[in-house]
């Protein structure tokens, strides 16, 4: 979604109070709000500060983003920004002191995507070098500016020049292509931090974008079919691929019989130094042709992917500052129901399913901070967390794994022949992520040392 569309220059506003409150009455004031009494400025005041004290929507890194979805919104989504380089003050909360830029997202009540464009929003604030350049503004003409290009939209950036390497590399690749039959193109976009131009000798195939990230400026994403956000371990070439082509594969972007050429090089580089062709097939030798085959039933594409990053970012970060490992089974929950069993109080039990979807972005440091406990997680196809520190007990299921695989990915090889999902293990002695289903084992990302493919 063009997030851009969302926001006028209107609504991006210099706040001058240093309470949290009136920032919020501040940034209200821009908005075009219903004017039915029941739906004002003062209750949808109310309603955001009710929200605030069940649930921060401070998302760290200077960003707050308090969102609401009521009746009569229109346009159906309304976002409204502010600076405040001073910070805010909110019943005596520390972290709120550390506020710089504060989104308000307000969206009408029907609409199925809010989920989608909170996501989105948390990826554009990803982008540390964005968020600065806002912060940094000299006034609030360049910060409206800022906000603009950062959603997607302004004035042209201009391009780096491009190496006669780069080029080569790009052309080559194209007649590998054609000679290969390849339907797609992958671009691993990492690796360029300056504008580059995609070449027409590439422009004939479906071309896709692969990105650790938000969608930056390097590229011109018209020239590209689709987009797909892969956090990659190291700065290896091609570190990404494996969960790019599950993506693609989930995504109906491309299927088992598909051959893909991958242009890549190493991150930061602004080079392109390998090209390497997949076989999907070869890949994912036991999938099926089609979504329905490889996704459980009733199970979004988007919430797996969602699923795959947190457990990327713990498999990189871990969890104050020590290695954690954790488990996730999505979709199949009627019949998984009768393997497990609670270890613990179910911590989700009682909030509404809207706040305890994994693509709610203020889900994110919650399922951390509970990766730590034993037991699994058990996720609904559209993404409800439905339990965490689960213990899976799937009987007269054996199977053969490679050595060194413990209890988890006993586990997570049951249950998934056993039910109809997927089960996504992260290892915490070698912070590997591997992907099971039907019983089959995935690996998908592991950590390594050196550049090497």
């Amino acid at each position: 979604m063009r997030l851009d569309r969302l926001i006028a220059k209107s609504r991006i506003l210099e706040i001058k109070s240093s309470d949290y409150k009136e920032a919020l009455s501040e940034l209200l004031a821009s908005c075009p709000l219903p004017k039915d009494p029941t739906t004002g400025q003062e209750s949808i005041l109310k309603a955001l500060l009710d929200r605030e004290q069940s649930l921060t929507t401070y998302l760290g890194n200077g960003i707050a983003l308090p969102h609401l979805r009521l009746d009569g919104i229109r346009p159906r989504y309304l976002i409204a920004a502010g600076r405040c380089p001073k910070g805010l003050e909110y019943e005596g909360q520390p972290e709120y002191r550390d506020i710089r830029l504060i989104f308000l997202l307000l969206a009408d009540t029907s609409e199925q995507s809010f989920l989608n464009v909170l996501r989105s929003l948390a990826r554009v604030f990803q982008n540390a070098d964005a968020l600065k350049r806002m912060e940094a503004a000299p006034d609030l003409s360049t910060f409206r500016e800022q906000v603009v290009v950062t959603f997607g939209r302004g004035s042209e950036i201009a391009e780096s020049k491009q190496s006669r390497f780069n080029k080569l590399i790009q052309d080559q690749a194209g007649k590998l292509a054609k000679t290969a039959k390849c339907s797609a193109v992958l671009v691993f976009g990492d690796a360029f931090t300056k504008r580059v131009e995609l070449r027409k000798t590439l422009k004939p195939f479906k071309t896709i974008l692969v990105s650790k990230g938000s969608p930056d400026t390097a590229f011109d994403h018209k020239d590209f079919h689709e987009t797909i956000t892969v956090r990659a371990f190291s700065s290896a070439r091609l570190a990404q691929l494996r969960s790019a082509v599950l993506i693609g594969l989930t995504r109906e972007i491309f299927t088992p019989e598909d051959r893909l050429c991958c242009i890549s090089g190493l991150a930061g580089s602004n080079q392109f130094d390998s090209v390497v062709i997949v076989d999907v097939a070869k890949e994912f030798h036991f999938v099926s042709t089609g979504k329905a085959h490889f996704l459980p039933n009733k199970v979004r594409a988007e919430v797996l992917e969602r699923i795959l990053a947190i457990a990327t970012e713990l498999a990189v970060e871990g969890r104050e500052g020590r290695s954690v490992g954790c488990f996730f089974v999505l979709g199949g929950t009627k019949k998984i129901k009768k393997y497990i069993k609670p270890l613990i109080l179910n911590p989700f039990f009682g909030y509404k399913e809207e706040d305890r979807n994994i693509l709610n972005p203020f889900m994110d440091e919650t399922v951390k901070e509970l990766s730590s406990l034993d037991g699994a997680f058990i996720i609904q196809g559209n993404g409800t967390l439905e339990v965490a520190g689960a213990l899976i007990h799937v009987p007269d299921y054996n199977h053969e794994l490679p050595s060194g695989l413990g209890s988890r990915h006993a586990a997570a090889a049951a249950v998934s022949q056993a039910a109809d999902c997927v089960a996504i293990v992260v290892s915490s002695s070698t912070g590997q992520v591997n992907l099971f289903r039907r019983g089959e084992m995935i690996p998908l990302l592991e950590k390594r040392r050196g550049d090497g493919i």
